[in-house]
């Protein structure tokens, strides 16, 4: 994904027989998708414009040229970008996914355990997916709630952050197991 865009959303399955779809928002009101103009798909040669006409946690949208179920069913699951010009920009303690993911993680003692893979959230609140294997420290991924707490410092202009996930997350390796590996 180049820099200059970030990722708003996804089209999911098609809605009914006249060309409308759902579509995941990744904006704080999944409404506001269609608020930012017209959207483009990850390389950019196809644009869309999109009307909600269901509000709601996965709005479906009406898409500019799109009549029918096949035609909407052809885009599903197709990823939705904006350029980054066209967002207002993060309020304090606010960062977009885009900025997150690819930022070093260190432990407190500076430590590099891996690197931001994604930003999730599935209702209880967001959590960071880390790349352990990106630091040499086993294939299985931490994944740490993105709180202050657990996430005490975000430095994006040293393209890194610190984390000091809580001991429940932490599972140390079996006494037959090297350090890094996976349990």
């Amino acid at each position: 994904m180049p820099p200059d865009r970030v990722l708003l959303g996804r089209f999911g399955r098609p809605h009914g027989v006249r060309g409308l779809l759902r579509v995941q928002s990744f904006t704080a009101d999944p409404a506001d998708i269609a608020a930012y103009g017209p959207l483009a798909d990850e390389t950019g040669t196809r644009t869309f414009r999109l009307r909600v006409v269901q509000p709601g946690e996965m709005p479906v949208v009406a898409v500019e040229g799109v009549a029918d179920r096949e035609a909407a069913a052809r885009l599903t699951g197709t990823a939705l970008y904006v350029p980054r010009d066209r967002l207002p920009p993060p309020g304090e303690e606010e960062f977009y996914h885009a900025d997150l993911i690819g930022l070093a993680v260190e432990d407190g003692a500076g430590r590099r355990l891996g690197t931001v893979a994604s930003v999730n959230d599935h209702g209880a609140g967001a959590f960071l997916e880390i790349d352990m294997a990106t630091a040499g420290k086993g294939a299985q991924p931490l994944l740490v709630p993105f709180t202050r707490a657990a996430v005490p410092v975000v430095d994006l202009a040293a393209r890194r952050l610190v984390v000091a996930p809580p001991a429940e997350v932490i599972v140390p390796p079996a006494a037959d197991q090297p350090e890094g590996a996976a349990a």
